[in-house]
């Protein structure tokens, strides 16, 4: 166990009990248009696309499955000629302007050399390959996107060659759509904005997007492009001059090679999750770019207001984190902030670094509001936790989709962790949205106490 200024850190023996980390090509493929992303596995990793993506099959999405054999796997087929010719064929049919390639446990397993063979197929068929690896075996859950951001940083433009494109994406990306907004519509003189050269990574929904940009720009800053951005031609330019900020806390390597490759100057702050964490990350934004903020307080204060309904149902109540999205610091913080209790924060990786100034935000949540500082485990071992949580019995615990029935079975109130993955939790106005993910569980009349929680054995876990 380690501590740092009063945080208790234990790091255990588990696994990775997370979702798979292909799953990113669920939001990543809607969010770069014209994209393709092709993820080389097994079987395995098809069935596991068919039934995570599976409502979307019949619009043509732009993903697709190329199956290993076993021709593939005993080294029989050529890779780069069966690669080749798949390539082409998504080139007939769709004509996308980059193909990302995502790598699964079994392309580390038998050695693929997807970086060696995509120089080649992209000369061939004069598309851009972008080769990601989001294997299961070294990445968790949302990670997925942390290496396919990574990837895309090598093909963004330098920013002394890209002030044309900059303008260009402005006009373009519905990112900049706050950025066109008439002065009827906005409280300030659009000559104050400070030109800060400052680049926003995280793959967010563009409404998101632009509400994120919309409330830097209230603070006179102009936000000059996001990672990924919509198109794939309107990457943003990056160098020594550029600041960059990350909006999710999974995104480690995708800071630390834009720092090292591009020589970026990262922002270190907390994440824009909930009305707290929003305040908090521009002001360190405004702190850095040093630009006075202008009414945040009130801005926050006017939120926690709305949002009473839903605080008067949690206070004072307790959850359990067991880790899945690496989510949990910034929603835990969240949550003591709305006046629950944590037990523990389960995260399956953390980046101490780049998660600091979300951490230190964390022991200030607690000491103002007076609550113990939870214990944080990365990479927990599941039955360890289900005892602990035997011994706390929580209100609540947010846990991946393999242990929610078994703890709802033993009255135990449970929340997908994923379902935070995918609904639109950043910014000032998705606070309810955060709200009634927690609370949804809660509000159910189940007409039963959390007094019955039964001896649990190993085996009985692991069945």
């Amino acid at each position: 166990m380690k501590t740092l200024e009063g945080l208790a850190f234990e790091c255990e023996t588990g696994n990775y009990h997370t979702f798979c980390p292909i799953s990113c090509v669920a939001w990543l493929y809607q969010k770069i248009e014209d994209s393709f992303f092709l993820v080389v596995g097994t079987k395995t990793c098809g069935y596991f696309l068919q039934n995570a993506l599976g409502v979307t099959i019949f619009a043509e999405p732009r993903y697709a499955m190329a199956e290993l054999e076993e021709g593939d796997i005993s080294a029989q087929l050529n890779d780069q000629k069966e690669l080749e010719r798949i390539c082409l064929r998504i080139k007939n049919d769709r004509n996308p302007s980059v193909i990302v390639w995502i790598g699964t446990c079994t392309t580390e397993i038998v050695k693929m050399d997807l970086e060696g063979i995509a120089p080649k197929v992209e000369k061939q068929i004069g598309i851009p390959i972008v080769v990601a690896r989001a294997n299961g075996l070294d990445y968790a859950f949302t990670q997925g996107e942390d290496t396919v951001l990574a990837a895309m940083v090598h093909r963004c433009p330098e920013y002394k060659d890209c002030n044309k494109n900059s303008k260009e994406q402005n006009k373009k990306s519905p990112e900049f759509e706050a950025q066109t907004i008439s002065n009827k519509e906005s409280s300030f003189d659009q000559n104050r904005l400070t030109r800060s050269n400052l680049v926003l990574f995280g793959s967010l929904p563009s409404s998101v997007a632009s509400q994120l940009s919309l409330e830097l720009k209230r603070q006179s800053i102009s936000v000059s492009g996001w990672l990924p951005s919509q198109k794939y031609s309107e990457l943003p330019g990056l160098g020594e001059n550029v600041y960059v900020c990350g909006v999710n806390p999974f995104l480690s390597r995708t800071a630390t090679t834009l720092m090292r490759r591009k020589r970026c100057q990262l922002i270190g702050a907390p994440f824009p999750i909930g009305p707290d964490g929003t305040r908090a990350w521009i002001e360190k934004i405004c702190s850095v770019l040093q630009v006075k903020t202008n009414g945040l307080e009130e801005r926050e204060n006017e939120l926690w207001k709305n949002v009473k309904d839903y605080l008067r149902v949690i206070e004072n109540k307790s959850v359990f984190f067991m880790g899945d999205n690496l989510l949990e610091i910034s929603l835990a913080r969240f949550s003591i902030r709305c006046g629950m209790i944590v037990y523990e924060i389960g995260i399956p990786y953390m980046d101490r670094r780049y998660q600091a100034a979300e951490l230190f935000l964390l022991q200030n949540t607690c000491r103002n509001m007076g609550t113990p500082l939870p214990r944080i485990v990365e990479k927990p071992d599941n039955y360890g936790q289900i005892q602990r949580i035997r011994e706390f019995i929580p209100n609540l615990a947010i846990t991946g989709m393999a242990h929610a029935n078994p703890l709802e079975a033993r009255n135990i109130d449970t929340k997908w962790s994923v379902e935070f993955t995918f609904a639109q939790i950043h910014g000032f106005s998705n606070a309810r949205a955060i709200l009634e993910l927690v609370t949804r569980p809660l509000r159910r009349d189940k007409g039963s106490s959390h007094s019955f929680f039964p001896s649990l054995s190993k085996q009985t876990m692991e069945c």
